[in-house]
Formats: C-alpha cells, structure tokens, sequence
C-alpha cells in the first residue's frame, strides 16, 4: 500500500497551459514558471551514471522528465554523468542506453556525457580560483571529514584555505597535469565552514584520479564531483527544468550558488519522492554485490528490480508505465505495495498476451474408450479479450498430462476437480471420468485411466448434465518438454534493509526465490518461439521465453501469477 504525503491525480486531462496529462506539483511549478516568463519553454533531461544498470526506480524518473518534456512539447535529453572512472563501464552505458529506449523515452540526437564538458567546468573552476571562491586543499579525506563538522558543530576552516589565488592556480594546473598521486590534493569550494547546510561547507569540487575513463582515456587525471559537474552540465545543455529525487534537495543551494557565482544560465531543480517498492532493493551498490557475490545471475536475472532484468522476466514498458503514472508524484517519501506493479503487469498481459496449455507437473491420462491412433485438432481462442487475436488449433489424442494438484484420490469436500469416479471437462475437447488409478511400488499416483463422452466434444453435455471444474491439458505425443523457471521476491522481509544488529541485507534474501521446472509439457503450438515471446498458461499465470531458450529445450519465466493480490486489497478498501 503507499503511505506518506502522496500527490492526487484531478481528472483533468490537461493543465492550465493545454499540456497533456495530469496534474501534479511539478507541473504546477513549470506552469507557473511558463506563465511568468522565467522559462518560454520545457526542457528536460536523464543523467544516469553509468555504474550499473538502470532499476524500476530510474524508470520513474524517466517517465516524468520525459513525459513532461512531450507534454509541453519539450525537449528530453539523454546525458551519462560519466565522473567517476573507477566504477565506470561500457556494458553499462549500453545497458542504459537500451533500457531507455525499451522504455519508450526518445532522446534524439540529444545523447550527452558529462565528459563533454570536462574542459568547460574546469575552465569555470578556474574562474573560481581567480575570483577567490576556490582553492587547493592538502587535507587527507579523513581530515576533511573531521574538519567538517556535523549537524550540531560548525566546521573549521583548513590551513590552506587561505593560500593565494597564484599558488591554488599553479597547484590545479599542476595536478591537471598529472604531478601529484591521487588523493594528495583535492580543490574546494570556498564557501562557508560554519553554514548549516553540511554541503556549503568548502565541499570538494575537484579530486585526482590517475584511471582511465571510457571515452577520454587518460586525458585528464582530475575528475570533478558530482556536485559539480551536474549544475554546469544542465547549464550547458540549456536544461530548464532539472527534476531529481530528494536526497538532492539539500544540494539544491549549492548547485543555485555555483550557477550564481559563475553567471551562466540557471535551470530549476526540482525533487520528488524517489520509488520504494517492497520486497525490493534499490541501492545499486548492494545490487552490484548481489551480482558479485553470486547471490543472482547476473544484473538481468528476473529476480532483480533492473529493468533489463524485469524485461526478460516479461514485464512490458508499457505495464511499467502504467504502474509508475499510477504511483503519481509525491513530495514525501513512501513505499509502493510490490503487488500494485504486479497488477499493472497483470492487467496488460491480460488484454495482450495469446494463451497456451502447459503442465507444469504432468499426470498421465490414458483414456481408455478412445480410439488408439485417432487425433482430433481442438479449437482454442487465443485470447477472450482480443477476438482480433483469432483461434489456434490444439491437438488431442488417446494420452494426456494434466496438472498433478488437479487430482485427488480422496477429495475434501470442496474439491472439484478429478477424482475417482468424478467427470470434469477437459477444456475445449470432452468431458472425461476417472476410473481408475495406477499407482508403482511406493504407492505414488503415475497415471490415471479415465473414460470420454464423445457427445461432449468442446462443449455442453447434450443431456444438460454439468461438470464443476474444467482442466487444461496437453496432448502426450504432441507435448514439448521444457523448463520452467518460477520466481519469487528475491528478500523475505518486505523492507530488506530491516535486520538484526550486526547484520546485512543478505540475511533476508528468500533462499527460495527460484524453482526450477524441468520437464513441463506444452501444447506444441509453443515450439521455437523467440526469446521474450510472453504467453499467459491457461490457470497458471505469466510467462516469457528466457534468453536461454532453445529448439531442443525452451525455456519459460513465470513473469507473475494470475492471482492478483493488489485486485483483492482494493477491492476490500472500497
């Protein structure tokens, strides 16, 4: 469920300006800067960094800045805040390039990094320098961290903050040209020690690096921080409206300082609540250590909340969508039930995917009064919720597999399905009855003989008798053998982060997150099917070809169930 202060959706189609779409806080403020004049336009921006792949909650943040971009009939930008080489990889900036587009967003010909700028912010630094708002610092970061102050204690000023503007030149250049090993000198900006905002107080703009970053090589050996390269780079792109999640919010000052100091154009930064979803991680620190450890399979393993991951589970952009619009934009921190995101998966694969027939656990039936070599071609829908998604033609035969929990030797009172002596309707061909039960040596139930009513073939009984339980099946000579994949939420505890002193977030990982299916059968209408093709399996759920699928062994994702818990909770709330 999502708690804290949440922005409510008005029925409004568009705001005050004709823009499309609904209205929320952030809006109200690009209105009011459009109406008066601050801004006659919108322009808005993503800036990854590439240190990972993007997750569900980037997805957020991609659907607002690039939805009001369109509404307004902006421009959205694509830009890699690439400052940090040591954590840097192209696999990532590739994976974020391909997660973006997935996603529906279209940067254009607008696809920038920050190392585009790296001689213009250095430039700006070292205006600062000569306007004496900047300076080289000796400091260790374990003295600058004391130095620092906290919450209740000012800070206090370092010994070299006051060294001249000639000598804090010629020690920038000095370490621009590669002089001094890393971590030996840092350049600062000289604001405040004693402010109450921890970011005034000289933060460091500037720190050595000898690692060789992926686009400039080893060009530059200094590298600025994030604080501030992200101002000036919004700056340089003519970005209007920098939209961030709220941990930035106390950055804010300082990226309005720089922009002032400098007198260069001035974007609003504006921040939202960040998405929380439960069960979920969203530290792309830990996820890489999820990764590193071996704890996944990688970052697109179908447990993660990636979103390259969450695409070869057989989520699709546009349920991704849905999900994050019908989060809306709130000011204040919560966390989403993960049942709400399961729901909007479900509802589309509802209305698009094709059915099939799959046995994850196949019980033999043989029906004995059928003829031994005759096979009838059935006629299924495709999908009762698109008739353009037309019929397909299913194979019956004298064998079947049926799902093994469709069977009970000695039935409660409320079980409907296959017993003996009980007829049920095995869907879209015959009524059948149980008449016996074969069983081996350790008394295990492997097959069932049952008799068919050749008067009931894809319908009613002709007498209007009826039966209480219809089961899919698969045609035994026809069957494909596959591999099922059935995931659960990666952590047991719906906050991962909760855990006992002394302890990390690994000690709620779910040790059954992943089930292995091996030797599922499938209605042969499933053979060599491409990777990402996604099928609902009639009264089992979601599935989505994994990438390891082959012709002589396909293999299935279960995207999501078809139990929908999110349905049942608002439906107890109305």
């Amino acid at each position: 469920m999502p708690t804290g202060e949440e922005t409510k959706i008005p029925t409004s189609d568009t705001t005050s300006t004709g823009a499309a779409g609904p209205s929320n806080f952030l809006r109200e403020i690009i209105e009011d800067d459009l109406q008066a004049g601050r801004y006659d336009h919108v322009h808005t921006r993503f800036p990854p960094e590439p240190n990972g792949y993007l997750h569900i909650g980037h997805a957020k943040a991609i659907n607002i800045n690039y939805g009001i971009a369109q509404a307004y009939g902006g421009k959205f930008n694509l830009r890699f805040d690439d400052t940090n080489p040591s954590k840097e990889e192209q696999e990532y900036i590739d994976a974020i390039m391909r997660d973006v587009k997935w996603l529906g967003a279209d940067w254009e010909d607008r696809l920038f990094y920050a190392s585009d700028y790296f001689e213009q912010i250095y430039e700006w630094a070292i205006q600062l320098i000569k306007d004496g708002k900047a300076y080289v610092d000796d400091l260790t970061a374990d003295e600058i961290r004391e130095y620092r102050g906290t919450l209740t204690e000012p800070g206090k000023n370092s010994p070299y903050r006051d060294r001249s503007i000639e000598e804090n030149l010629d020690l920038f250049q000095r370490m621009k040209a590669g002089e001094f090993p890393d971590g030996s000198r840092v350049l600062r900006a000289k604001i405040d020690m004693a402010s109450p905002n921890m970011n005034f107080r000289d933060p460091v703009m500037y720190r050595i690096l000898h690692d060789e970053h992926p686009r400039t090589g080893t060009e530059w050996c200094i590298y600025p921080m994030y604080d501030w390269a992200h101002g000036q780079s919004d700056s340089i792109e003519g970005i209007t409206h920098s939209m961030c999640s709220l941990e930035f919010e106390d950055h804010r000052p300082l990226y309005n300082w720089f922009v002032e100091q400098l007198g260069i154009f001035h974007p609003r930064q504006i921040e939202f609540a960040r998405l929380n979803l439960t069960y979920t991680m969203m530290s792309k620190r830990k996820l890489l250590r999820l990764v590193k450890d071996g704890y996944v399979r990688g970052w697109d393993d179908p447990r993660m909340p990636t979103i390259t991951a969450m695409r070869r589970r057989g989520y699709t952009p546009e349920a991704i969508r849905t999900f994050v619009e019908t989060v809306g934009v709130s000011k204040a921190n919560s966390t989403i039930d993960i049942a709400l995101l399961e729901h909007a998966v479900r509802d589309d694969l509802n209305r698009h995917a094709p059915r099939a027939m799959a046995v994850l656990d196949p019980l033999k039936v043989v029906i004995e009064n059928y003829p031994d070599d005759l096979v009838e071609e059935m006629d299924a829908i495709n999908n009762p919720e698109d008739e353009s998604a037309g019929r397909r033609k299913v194979p019956f035969s004298k064998v079947v597999y049926i799902e093994r929990e469709d069977f009970m030797e000695e039935p409660p009172k409320k079980f409907f399905r296959l017993a003996p002596g009980r007829e049920v309707r095995l869907r879209y061909a015959y009524f059948v009855t149980c008449t016996d039960v074969i069983k081996d040596a350790d008394d295990s139930i492997v097959e069932l003989r049952c008799t068919y009513d050749p008067a009931t073939r894809g319908g009613d009984a002709p007498d209007g008798r009826k039966v209480k339980a219809t089961l899919h099946w698969v045609s035994a000579v026809h069957a494909l053998d596959a591999e099922v994949r059935v995931y659960d939420h990666l952590f047991t505890n719906p906050d991962p982060e909760d855990v006992p002193e002394g302890q990390d977030f690994t000690v709620n990982l779910n040790p059954d997150s992943l089930t292995v299916l091996q030797g599922v059968k499938l209605e042969p209408s499933l053979r060599d099917m491409p990777a990402g093709t996604r099928f609902q399996f009639e009264r089992q759920g979601y599935f989505c070809v994994d990438l390891d699928s082959t012709p002589d062994h396909p293999v299935y994702n279960r995207t999501v169930a078809l139990r929908d818990t999110w349905a049942k909770i608002q439906q107890k709330q109305g």
